[in-house]
């Protein structure tokens, strides 16, 4: 009883009910986390100005497309799905087609789960961003996990697919619009991140005339002591070098001048002889 698979225990009705809930559950998922983006939009451009809903305007609009993206390969995913379903299971019923392909099935639900929960947990990423209190890195897992579920959604629907399927090869487009879509939300991520890391290292604006005098005093002690670092690791760069010389001298010939050569220098090329220079052949007519 306890190697049997979990899926034997559900009834047949309600394993295909579990598919259709499911992909019924991740479309209203992405529905609804399109229209949190819109309200995460809208709000930015009232509480944020300048640079910020420069950033915040960029990172959303990426994240939109990648909600667009996620809702038409889950579109066409259960196209495809009825598709199988309708060319696989002969004179049974679509219900006993999921009990008999259970496996599948499972493998089926948890990549539609997976789609859903992705879309979620990106939605929640963006809008601690847009408020200041989550980090950048959050969106950029989010869009590696969408990535990888995508995947295994397309996976899990092309194992029982035809090959010559048009709806197959619509979700494999969709699929790879999703990772690119996603690779849009990384990259603006990265830049977003780095537009007001920079601002904010240098705005001085709201500093008084101490503060700034401090400030000042502080960065040229900083600039001191990274000089300094940076003389003595091209003091260690040129010690390392000298010896690398010295080693690799070793396994070459000790040439006249009895210095060593490093390894891989050339030798320096024999001076021509003196005499009378032959006239080069003249060449052949083909």
């Amino acid at each position: 009883q306890e190697l049997r698979p979990k899926s034997l225990d559900i009834k047949q009705e309600e394993l295909g009910d579990m598919v259709e809930k499911e992909m019924a559950s991740t479309s209203e998922a992405i529905e609804d986390a399109v229209r949190r983006i819109e309200e995460m939009m809208s709000q930015a451009r009232n509480e944020s100005s300048g640079v910020k809903l420069e950033v915040n305007e960029r990172i959303l609009n990426s994240c939109t497309d990648l909600m667009k993206a996620i809702r038409l390969l889950v579109t066409t995913s259960t196209n495809l799905q009825k598709e199988i379903v309708e060319s696989g299971r002969g004179a049974a019923t679509t219900q006993e087609f999921y009990a008999k392909n259970s496996r599948w099935t499972e493998g089926l639900i948890s990549a539609s789960k997976a789609v859903g929960w992705g879309a979620t947990q990106l939605v929640e990423s963006a809008d601690r961003v847009v408020l200041h209190t989550g980090k950048y890195e959050e969106l950029i897992v989010c869009s590696h996990e969408i990535a990888a579920s995508t995947a295994q959604l397309v996976a899990a629907s092309k194992v029982k697919a035809e090959k010559s399927s048009r709806n197959l090869a619509r979700l494999q487009e969709c699929s790879r619009n999703v990772n690119e879509m996603a690779a849009n939300v990384v990259a603006s991520t990265k830049s977003g991140q780095e537009q007001i890391e920079e601002k904010d290292t240098m705005d001085f604006s709201g500093m008084s005339l101490i503060k700034l005098k401090k400030e000042e005093m502080e960065t040229q002690v900083k600039v001191l002591e990274l000089e300094k670092w940076l003389e003595g690791e091209r003091v260690r760069l040129g010690e390392l070098r000298k010896q690398h010389y010295v080693l690799a001298g070793g396994c070459e010939d000790t040439p006249e001048d009895g210095e060593a050569r490093p390894a891989g220098e050339a030798r320096p090329a024999p001076a021509p002889r003196r005499g009378i220079l032959k006239k080069p052949p003249i060449a052949q007519k083909p």
